[in-house]
């Protein structure tokens, strides 16, 4: 399914009904839309499931409707506090994924939903930023005036914003755009742009306030939604490390991390990433990949270790649960603050 996470049909959905199946969640990291990296974090498959499912569980308790079912362990499918080891396979509820025809970057929606049925995965991807910090694309595609900020220019420092700032950007098209609010309600179909908009906020809400009791700032993030008859769940996986940015005391613990590692150390494999994006753009090629003439190298041990530590040892602040072996949270960033 993606770079990181398998995916496992056990019984496929239809037009009328959802499926079920499973996501694997694998050790495997990936950067700036690659794909795929060179090396793999242990144990981060088992901390972004053992993260989301517990995300899941309290969006659930909350009332905010999922496809979460629950964690796998030995072929069963429990809760999470009923597992004995973190658990790097998630059950879910399966929606049908319509193709979405394309020319060059030229996509062809009324397709993708003139073939879905009563369910289907909402083409888009909801963001959502309670801060805009260094390296935020948000400093490139707008001003700060644009939302509500008394502020000619961005400063060298992150911004807090009083209120959380939601934008819209594609799922499946090559290369992520961020969309208009008109052209997200053509892309979402059906389902209601602003009932999408609220189940962000509110999943962003849940997320920060348990982010804030583990003693971390939840700065940004997203969700993928599906519809179902009408009501929309969130889908994929939510507030795991890779999907939002955590900071501890100004210190990223996200995929961040890792990063802007690569742009420190990797400056020539980045500006290629960069480069050959902006060409496939001009010239109307979907897959930028082709273009670029670069490959990453491989992390050293060190930083391996130190990025498995990472996620571990803030899984286990942010669900204030042991479930792996690893240095306290202040530790792990301490080793970050050395990269």
């Amino acid at each position: 399914m993606t770079s990181v996470k398998e995916f496992r049909i056990e019984e496929p959905a239809t037009d009328d009904s959802l499926g079920r199946g499973t996501f694997v969640f694998t050790d495997d990291y990936s950067v700036f839309d690659w794909g795929k990296m060179p090396d793999r974090i242990p144990e981060k498959g088992a901390s972004l499931c053992t993260m989301g499912a517990f995300n899941f569980e309290l969006l659930e308790r909350e009332g905010v409707p999922t496809h979460y079912r629950g964690v796998v362990e030995n072929g069963d499918v429990r809760p999470l506090a009923e597992t004995t080891r973190p658990p790097w396979e998630m059950a879910i509820d399966l929606t049908t994924v319509p193709d979405l025809p394309h020319e060059g970057r030229s996509y062809d929606y009324d397709a993708y939903h003139g073939a879905a049925g009563d369910n289907y995965l909402i083409p888009l991807e909801v963001v959502f930023r309670n801060r805009v910090p260094i390296g935020s694309s948000l400093r490139r595609r707008t001003r700060p005036a644009d939302h509500g900020l008394d502020r000619e220019e961005w400063p060298d420092e992150a911004v807090d914003l009083a209120e959380p700032i939601v934008e819209f950007s594609t799922k499946f098209e090559a290369g992520d755009r961020y969309l208009s609010r008109t052209e997200a309600a053509t892309i979402a179909g059906a389902a209601d742009i602003d009932a999408l908009e609220d189940v962000a906020r509110e999943v962003n809400r849940i997320v920060t306030e348990r982010a804030e009791r583990a003693g971390l700032t939840h700065e940004d993030g997203k969700i993928e939604c599906l519809s179902d008859g009408g009501e929309i769940r969130v889908a994929d996986v939510v507030g795991t490390f890779d999907e939002n940015r955590f900071a501890y005391e100004g210190t990223q613990l996200s995929k961040e991390v890792l990063r802007q590692y690569h742009k420190r150390t990797q400056p020539g494999w980045v500006e290629a990433v960069r480069e050959a994006k902006e060409r496939a753009e001009r010239e109307d090629v979907a897959d930028w990949r082709t273009l670029c003439d670069r490959e990453p190298e491989p992390l050293d041990d060190r930083v391996i270790e130190i990025a498995r530590n990472v996620y571990c040892a803030g899984t286990n602040a942010y669900t204030d649960t042991p479930f792996f072996d690893a240095p306290p949270l202040s530790s792990a960033v301490g080793s970050v603050q050395g990269l």
